[in-house]
């Protein structure tokens, strides 16, 4: 294995997937501005089945829009992120604060630099009228 490849590999898929959760449930947008300042590319996208966005301005929209449609929801990591060179996996749940999660996902995300350049959603539990 050539040193690219181990530095790529030593990437902290945990650390990278709480700071990703911590933003979707960050209510104050300028807060979200400078997480997604500190952690995402500034072209960064996002994908998922319900939106797509472009850039920090429209992901921290998109995630304000997600909090409005679910008020008191949060975000939670479910089991263990983890990548391959700059790749990183992860599930997610959200729900009712201290309630059992009502939607299930998971995000594949590439990173340029150590920040996140695109994240690409699946939901993979959604009740219906959700």
């Amino acid at each position: 294995m050539d040193t690219t490849t181990a530095t790529l590999d030593a990437v902290d898929a945990v650390g990278i997937a709480h700071r990703y959760i911590a933003l979707w449930n960050e209510s104050d947008a300028a807060r979200r501005q400078q997480m997604l300042e500190t952690g995402w590319a500034e072209d960064a996208r996002y994908v998922d089945p319900m939106g797509r966005a472009s850039g920090h301005e429209e992901i921290s929209s998109m995630i304000g829009v997600v909090q409005a449609h679910y008020p008191g929801f949060r975000f939670a990591l479910a089991g263990k992120a983890d990548s391959h060179g700059d790749n990183l996996r992860f599930s997610w749940t959200l729900g009712p604060s201290g309630a059992a999660d009502l939607i299930q996902g998971t995000d594949f995300a590439q990173l340029d630099d150590g920040k996140l350049q695109s994240v690409t959603g699946f939901l993979d539990k959604v009740p219906a009228g959700a």
